[in-house]
């Protein structure tokens, strides 16, 4: 314990007068020092709360008889930063945000850690850190927003982004795309539907490494603090137990993570953090398992962007925890993985029942016998790239079409705006990846203006960057090798004809073998004058397709 190496003894004299100085009692001292890793800021709307949270947390560490001492993290908010330089700042912040915890961390001990995350990069941030510290440690989220309304129908920020489409068309007035502006975003929290925040904090409930609710209660409900108040409780007896993070987060919880990913139709991205988090775990990770696991695994919620429910509804069902029962009901999960509550999991969920069928498909009736999460593989993208499946209109599951090819998210923007793109069409973004762009931008700009069009039904978009987990529709991303390693996404010219097929988990190139030789000895990836942090992240990171992580060799 920290007591015995930084507070007792008099060769720790000086630390303890230094503990003095932030005005803590000998009693303090005494009693377990809990690190609270808060995220709060005030200018992403998901962590707007999570001083609320923070101080409920410290209740509750208090309350059972330790001392919390609070450390901030960074936070992007992916939407504020879509669609600019901003978006090349969000993944790149994961590594910022697991190396800054560990740091100090390591610099000033804790018995045991509390991690309060929300939105898209600081929820697998943290959780890496906790594999990386491998200390006591249990999260608890800022919960999700509450469901906007606009002409009688809930909304998400997918929804805000297809009117600007919509407007761009003309199918909307100034009026009209004003309503969505004031009305889709009502509260705080994490933004409403399956998007990557909510997927993550959902993801931290299977892993168990959250409460029952992590994922699930609404960040304006009273119950949020509730949650708060007894994650800082239940840290107290994982120290006690010297239960870590990698007691919990094993082999077996990860492979259920990725189970409940594909029931739930999480976020493509959880395919960039999931492996991120496994290599620090030191748990072997690849994009085939997804496909192996996603084989078994039905697909049980459609929820926005791919349909009309939102995490609220989810919460109301029963959560997390109902779609785990769900799945026992096939034997697709291993149950006695060890949680943050002290029980396995098979413990947690034996009680719980699906509250909403129509939210929670039951598992003899679900959206699809597969999961929400497809890997395809061929000439253009040997390496993998990733679509959610659960979010593609039937008749885009399988695609035939002329490539439009664009060098940067920009281009590709201007050209859907003014028009250009035509039903049946491949738009290929590239030079977006981990190294290339650099920090593998998501695309929700283009893909809803694209929905926002009315072509969502007929184009498709592949890009080495990535999606938002509010994109629907035939987007392909991840697509590796990319262009500025010598993939071959770079070799694709204008009028190239590209197959999908997604039941059969192919993206193929239609281009002979000889003039793809031809082209690939011709070419030379194009390079872009980097500076500062950028730059390191570029010279540093990895494929998307083993989870962008920082080479660490």
């Amino acid at each position: 314990m920290i007591k015995d190496t930084q507070v007792d003894g008099y060769e720790n004299a000086a630390h303890r007068s230094l503990y003095r100085a932030l005005g803590l009692t000998e009693e303090e001292l005494n009693r377990p020092l809990i690190g609270i890793v808060s995220s709060f800021n005030e200018i992403v709307p998901g962590h707007m709360n999570l001083d609320k949270v923070t101080e409920a947390v410290k209740l509750g560490v208090a309350m059972a008889g330790g001392t919390p001492i609070v450390f901030p993290a960074i936070a992007v908010c992916d939407g504020i930063a879509m669609g600019h330089i901003g978006m090349k700042y969000s993944l790149v912040t994961r590594d910022l945000i697991a190396d800054s915890t560990e740091a100090m961390v390591m610099a000033h001990g804790f018995d045991g850690l509390v991690m309060i995350p929300n939105c898209d990069k600081n929820v697998p941030g943290l959780l890496m850190a906790a594999a990386r510290l491998n200390k006591p440690t249990i999260f608890v989220s800022g919960g999700p927003m509450l469901a906007g309304r606009v002409g009688g129908k809930k909304t998400s920020l997918s929804s805000m982004f297809e009117a600007q489409g919509a407007y761009a068309a003309g199918k909307i007035d100034d009026a009209k795309l004003e309503e969505f502006v004031q009305k889709t975003c009502p509260s705080c929290g994490s933004c409403s539907g399956m998007y990557t925040a909510n997927s993550m904090n959902c993801l931290t409930e299977v892993l168990g490494m959250g409460l029952r609710g992590n994922g699930t209660i609404p960040a304006p409900y009273s119950a949020r603090i509730d949650l708060a108040k007894r994650a800082g409780m239940q840290i107290m007896d994982l120290v006690k137990k010297n239960i870590c993070a990698r007691d919990i987060m094993t082999k077996e919880a990860i492979y259920n993570a990725l189970t409940a990913d594909m029931a739930l139709g999480c976020s493509t991205n959880s395919m960039l953090h999931l492996p991120a988090i496994a290599n620090e775990c030191e748990v072997e990770f690849n994009l085939d398992m997804a496909n192996e696991i996603s084989a078994r695994t039905p697909n049980l919620c459609h929820l926005a962007p791919a349909g009309p429910t939102y995490m609220e509804d989810l919460n109301e069902a029963g959560g997390v925890y109902a779609v785990l029962k769900e799945l026992t009901k096939t034997n697709l999960l291993s149950l006695d993985v060890m949680t943050c509550t002290g029980k396995t999991m098979g413990e947690n969920i034996a009680d719980v029942r699906n509250l909403d069928t129509s939210v929670i498909r039951d598992i003899d009736n679900p959206y699809s016998s597969t999961g929400g999460i497809a890997v395809l593989k061929g000439n253009l993208a040997p390496d993998g790239g990733v679509v959610k499946r659960s979010a593609v209109a039937e008749e885009m599951l399988v695609h035939e079409g002329p490539a439009r090819v664009f060098e940067s998210e920009e281009d590709a923007m201007a050209a859907i705006l003014a028009g250009k793109i035509n039903a049946g069409d491949v738009v290929v973004i590239r030079y977006e990846g981990p190294k290339g762009g650099p920090g593998m931008r998501e695309m929700l700009n283009p893909t809803s203006a694209i929905m926002g069009q009315g072509l969502g039904t007929s184009v498709a978009l592949i890009t080495d960057g990535r999606f938002s987990g509010a994109t629907r529709g035939a987007c392909i991303g991840h697509v590796s090798p990319e262009a500025a390693s010598g993939g071959m996404i770079g070799l694709v010219e204008e009028g190239d004809i590209i197959s999908i097929n997604i039941p059969e988990y192919k993206l193929e190139l239609k281009v002979s073998d000889e003039v793809l030789a031809q082209r690939k000895a011709a070419f030379v990836p194009k390079t872009k004058q980097l500076s500062g942090y950028l730059k390191r992240y570029a010279a540093q990171v990895s494929s998307g397709a083993t989870g962008a992580i920082i080479n660490q060799k």
